[in-house]
């Protein structure tokens, strides 16, 4: 029974053994540099689906760790190119800009996981998938990013900071905070939470429609004011941002806000009808436009609705994959509560807006 026993655990070891250098050559390492090295370079990523994280370290070349095939250009053997590529993903160079894409099969390819190295003066664009987390750290350059789904985790950065993502947490742990690099954070659906220094000087703006707005900053250090508005739809902001353009007002920020628009009203009740008048065709016509008053007021609050789901969804709805780099912005957020004020005097612009979720200032730790 052992002389049997022995072989078979030996094979097995010996398969085991041999599993685990295989399963790492699936992952390889491509290398590209930028076109001229002494100038700060920039990253583009436009991935599908699938998840991204950019480090920055003290190198002069860019490296991307994935599982996923390199395309190559290498002709085929009747001198055909290959425009339609499945399951792998593009790294170009051109101009000082390094471009990552992946997921020209949109809704069918595979998800894809990617861990990139940069330079630390790199500046990167993201336009980041339909699903699929991002993380970065240790950047000085600015960053750019925009998603559809997924959480968004951001650390040891001291550039300018762009997010604005449909669905998903925001996290920012900033290291420093540089006075002439503004940050602006937007998850449609998702909480935002930002750690700064102790010392950090900044002016802030937070707003949140379902959510609270939180800090653990001393009321002498973060000095703030709190406003409730009703959130306006978004042909009215337009309106009333044209109209401020065309008259020089102030801004929508700084104009009080527009009262509700109130529901028609019902129709007072008719005068006493003569002796010689029937008196329920007087109570029935009263009736009538009772119920008519009723179906405006309902027409209008479902128009309010569908103007307000519009504005949430339009990002969305109107979304297109394109390897242009372009991404749709999300639709301007108005009314909630608002927090407006100044830590330790004042400096650097943050903004932070959620309408489904919290907001949280903390201090490092």
């Amino acid at each position: 029974m052992h002389s049997l026993l022995r072989p078979l655990l030996l094979a097995l070891a010996v398969a085991a053994l041999a599993a685990v250098p295989a399963a790492r050559a699936d992952e390889a390492v491509t290398h590209t540099t930028f076109s001229d090295p002494s100038k700060p370079g920039t990253l583009k990523i436009r991935v599908w689906r699938g998840r991204v994280s950019v480090h920055g370290a003290d190198v002069k070349d860019v490296s991307v760790r994935t599982e996923t095939l390199a395309a190559t250009p290498t002709p085929r053997s009747d001198g055909m190119r290959v425009l339609s590529t499945s399951s792998t993903y593009l790294l170009s160079e051109k101009g000082n800009v390094v471009v990552l894409e992946y997921g020209s099969d949109g809704w069918t390819g595979a998800p894809a996981d990617f861990d990139i190295t940069v330079p630390k003066n790199t500046s990167v664009t993201v336009a980041n998938s339909v699903h699929g987390d991002f993380k970065c750290s240790g950047l000085s350059g600015d960053l750019d990013v925009r998603a559809i789904d997924g959480d968004i985790r951001l650390s040891d950065l001291s550039g300018g900071i762009v997010v604005e993502t449909m669905n998903g947490d925001i996290t920012v742990n900033s290291a420093a905070v540089a006075l002439s690099k503004p940050v602006s954070l937007t998850s449609m659906n998702g909480k935002v939470t930002l750690h700064v220094p102790a010392d950090a000087k900044a002016s802030i703006r937070f707003r949140t429609h379902h959510g609270v707005i939180l800090t653990n900053f001393d009321e002498k250090a973060l000095v703030t004011r709190t406003e409730v508005t009703a959130r306006t739809s978004r042909k009215a902001a337009k309106s009333r941002s044209k109209e401020a353009d065309d008259s020089g007002n102030k801004n929508e920020d700084e104009r009080d806000p527009e009262p509700p628009s109130e529901p028609p009203s019902a129709p007072p009740p008719p005068d006493a009808p003569s002796t010689s008048a029937p008196t329920a065709d007087f109570d029935s016509n009263w009736h009538n436009q009772v119920r008519e008053s009723i179906k405006q007021a309902a027409e209008q609050a479902a128009m309010a609705a569908k103007e307000a789901a519009q504005a949430v969804h339009e990002g969305i709805t109107e979304f297109k994959y394109e390897y242009s780099g372009t991404f749709p912005a999300l639709p301007p957020m108005t009314g909630g509560k608002a927090v407006t004020g100044t830590l330790n005097g004042g400096g650097v612009e943050i903004q932070a807006a959620t309408l489904n979720g919290d907001i949280i200032l903390k201090k490092n730790e």
